[in-house]
């Protein structure tokens, strides 16, 4: 069992009342600037780049570029730089999209059919390295069809196809010359036809956005957002409760100590956004199926969520969340059952040891865990995933490091993962799971392989309609849970407080990607300041 603790929002609470010596802002009034066109925000999250091709805004709701689609507070798909809905070929086999007229990017330079092309041309040319290549595998090809319009081409229907194209295009005159997208000038000085343009950058502190009074849907109100960044979480609390930011990102405990401590609206957005122990198959201990079968009826979900998320959360088993039920198949759980982890083990062979840890043919179940030692709640939940299955007699032993160091190690450590999608999880899914993506960065990171898991998820890509898809995203969950090759935790949810200063705020289910990019903040061109 899990030690249901938590140490941190007592400490905080009394940082908290330290750092409010200075003056606070009450509810309702302006931020830190004053007029409310201006805003001030914290995350605890700085990008490695910014573009597009290598990942950057891929879900929409990116404030530098458009996608030809996105997404609306209801998750429905609305037209970008699209001009409206995408129509398929009678086989499904290509579709086209018309494209909105009068869009220019920030450079001055008009958004046309051949910026669509070059885009996606550079995510299909393997040469290039464009890391969201397996976000289209569908996709064979991309053409221009007059001044207005393109057509994708497909090597296999994909009734879901216009949900994948929710990336930022860039303009072709930045992706001339070849060569990986990875040395592009766009990753550092952003050029899209978004609502806000990049103003400055300094890496490790801040980065500015202004306006842009071109947009096409309209220029926004709030002019200039400066985003501050802070990794660590009671830093950001302690500051944005001296009234230093208008909004941040928190862990849920301390997002809620903020809030009653400071008169910031608490803002808490349901999420698709997974937390997993992503388990190498190249190590022989959690390569096997009675270590994976054990660790799942091992784990305490719902302590976890208590204990470390004040209950802003839910667990989980599989990738496909809580938040579309109509795609949850009810029977794919597992129990928290240690004595029934036991006996897994025993039966495999896994017999105690003299110190309590499982040897078998003198191998000790025992493996090590990262994760990234500046996320207070995958710290949490690997030691709280540490502390359950020792119950077990499994071992494991944590690390906390910089990404730098986790990834070139991924194939041979487990690891605390995050991701999640709450537009199509099932394609998610198959990113994660399926044999085709094993040890692709963090598709499949693990090298997960399942014959009746991928037959499933080919089943879902290929589904010609809703109601097939969803029954095969049913049946990979019914497969995964007879061979998990993780240990799924918690949905997290996403907390955050802001000053209330503005109209406009709509509640949204988020993707993994969450901070100021989501959070209550991804409409923010629809704000106006309250009078």
């Amino acid at each position: 069992m899990i030690t249901l603790r938590n140490i941190v929002v007592p400490l905080v609470a009394a940082a908290l009342v330290a750092g409010c010596s200075a003056p606070t802002a009450a509810p309702g009034e302006a931020g830190p600037a004053g007029d409310g066109t201006t805003m001030t925000l914290a995350d605890g999250y700085e990008p490695d780049d910014l573009n597009p091709l290598l990942g950057y805004g891929a879900e929409g709701a990116s404030k530098f570029y458009d996608g030809l689609y996105a997404r609306d507070a209801q998750r429905t798909l609305q037209p970008a730089l699209a001009s409206g809905p995408a129509t398929s070929s009678p086989d499904r086999l290509s579709w086209t999209v018309p494209l909105r007229p009068g869009v220019t990017f920030h450079d001055g330079s008009a958004f046309g059919p051949e910026d669509v092309v070059a885009t996606y041309a550079a995510i299909l040319d393997p040469a290039r390295a464009a890391t969201i290549r397996s976000s289209v595998p569908m996709l064979a090809g991309v053409e221009a069809v007059g001044d207005d319009a393109v057509r994708f081409r497909l090597s296999y229907p994909y009734g879901a196809f216009p949900a994948r194209l929710t990336s930022g295009i860039l303009p072709s005159e930045a992706l001339e010359g070849g060569g990986p997208v990875s040395d592009l000038p766009v990753n550092t000085r952003a050029v899209g036809t978004g609502p806000y343009r990049l103003a400055e950058w300094r890496r490790g502190d801040t980065m500015v956005m202004e306006s842009n009074p071109s947009y096409w849907g309209g220029a926004p109100s709030v002019t200039r957002v400066t985003v501050v960044f802070a990794t660590d979480d009671n830093t950001r609390a302690q500051r944005t409760a001296a009234g230093e930011f208008d909004g941040t990102v928190l862990p849920p405990a301390l997002a809620r100590a903020v809030a009653q401590q400071s008169g910031l609206a608490l803002r808490e957005h349901a999420s698709a956004d997974y937390r997993t122990v992503a388990l190498p198959f190249a190590n022989p201990v959690t390569a096997d199926p009675a270590i994976r079968a054990a660790l799942n009826r091992s784990v305490n979900r719902q302590g976890m969520i208590d204990a470390f998320l004040a209950g802003q959360g839910e667990p989980a088993h599989h990738p496909i969340p809580g938040v579309l039920p109509e795609q949850v198949e009810p029977s794919a759980t597992f129990t928290f059952d240690p004595a029934e982890a036991g006996r897994i083990l025993e039966r495999a062979g896994w017999v105690p040891g003299p110190d309590g840890v499982r040897v078998r043919g003198g191998q000790a179940a025992r493996f090590t865990l990262m994760y990234p030692a500046t996320d207070t709640v995958r710290r949490d939940l690997a030691q709280a995933f540490a502390s359950d299955v020792r119950a077990a007699g499994i071992d494991v032993r944590l690390e906390g490091l910089g990404w730098e160091a986790i990834e070139p190690r991924m194939g041979a450590d487990a690891l605390v993962l995050g991701g999640g999608d709450p537009f199509d999880p099932g394609f998610k899914a198959w990113q994660l799971l399926h044999s085709s993506n094993a040890a692709d960065g963090f598709n499949n990171p693990g090298s997960y392989r399942n014959a009746a898991v991928d037959a499933a998820l080919d089943t879902a890509l290929r589904a010609p309609d809703e109601a097939a898809r969803t029954a095969a995203v049913k049946e990979f969950q019914r497969a995964y849970v007879a061979d998990p090759g993780m240990v799924f935790l918690a949905f997290l949810g996403h907390s955050y407080v802001t000053r209330d200063a503005w109209d406009g705020y709509t509640p949204v289910v988020e993707p993994h990607t969450h901070g100021t990019t989501w959070g209550p903040w991804w409409n923010l061109q629809d704000w106006t300041p309250r009078s």
